[in-house]
């Protein structure tokens, strides 16, 4: 019996050593459970063009460049975030300001001037799938909401209204798909972009976003970006009218963890 058992244990041996010395050439499973974030803090230089119309009054063609808006910013804060687990993710996108602006009446009767007030919100939130993910290339196809906020305050100072004060304005959510994009073209060189289109007649009747740029990584946590984008909304309802295209250049600081 004792030799017998030898003979198994040797048998069990001999066989266990190859195996193990095969298991040893096999490359190990990529681990996926971690997730990976991006977060961008960005400035975009935007311009205004386009149709806006308060209290039902006709809607009138504003064409305002980025140096004129700059000169009545009060406030401005943008970024983006995005949390990646293998080919899924989901991405927040946030813009918000605030222009203030005084227009003197004629002659001051009815008021001295009345102070213009101007705040808008874009907030997107989308989900997506690489159908394209390799270490040189990944295109994500996306879906999501996009919430708009845009307000107008209007306070009459001195004249027969002095103290009075109006407000127009509109909430309403878009729902989008579209798609994002980037390629590694060099060393430490990348390009990215993005297309979303959406509303469809459920908040607004058409909205569209393109951003197109290339970026350099510093370090494996550190990028800067520099690029172009242009967006634009077509919303209307109860007498308050945004038709509107934003474009210009835009810079960002990218930190990735």
């Amino acid at each position: 019996m004792k030799s017998l058992k030898v003979i198994a244990a040797s048998a069990l041996l001999c066989l266990a050593v190859p195996v193990a010395a095969r298991a040893a050439d096999i490359p190990p499973v990529p681990d996926t459970s971690d997730w990976k974030f991006t977060v961008a803090l960005y400035g975009w230089a935007a311009g205004l063009n386009g149709d806006v119309g308060v209290f039902g009054l006709p809607p009138q063609n504003v064409d305002l460049p980025f140096s004129d808006i700059v000169q009545n910013l009060d406030f401005a804060v943008m970024g983006l975030a995005e949390a990646r687990k293998g080919r899924f993710m989901m991405g927040v996108d946030a813009t918000y300001t605030n222009v203030g602006k005084s227009v003197y009446t004629p002659f001051g009767v009815v008021a001295n001037r009345i102070d213009v007030t101007n705040t808008s919100l874009m907030l997107t939130g989308v989900a997506g799938y690489g159908i394209i993910d390799t270490d040189m290339a990944r295109l994500d196809l996306i879906a999501g909401v996009r919430l708009w906020s845009v307000n107008n305050d209007f306070d009459a100072k001195g004249g027969l209204v002095g103290g009075r004060s109006w407000s127009d304005g509109a909430t309403w959510a878009d729902p989008l798909v579209g798609a994002k994009l980037r390629v590694d073209v060099l060393p430490n060189v990348y390009v990215a972009s993005w297309a979303m289109i959406g509303g469809f007649g459920v908040g607004s009747d058409l909205m569209w976003d393109l951003m197109a740029g290339a970026g350099y990584d510093f370090t494996d946590h550190f990028s800067l970006f520099g690029g172009y984008r242009a967006m634009s909304v077509d919303y209307s309802n109860d007498g308050f009218v945004y038709d509107v295209v934003e474009q210009g250049p835009v810079v960002a600081a990218v930190v990735k963890f």
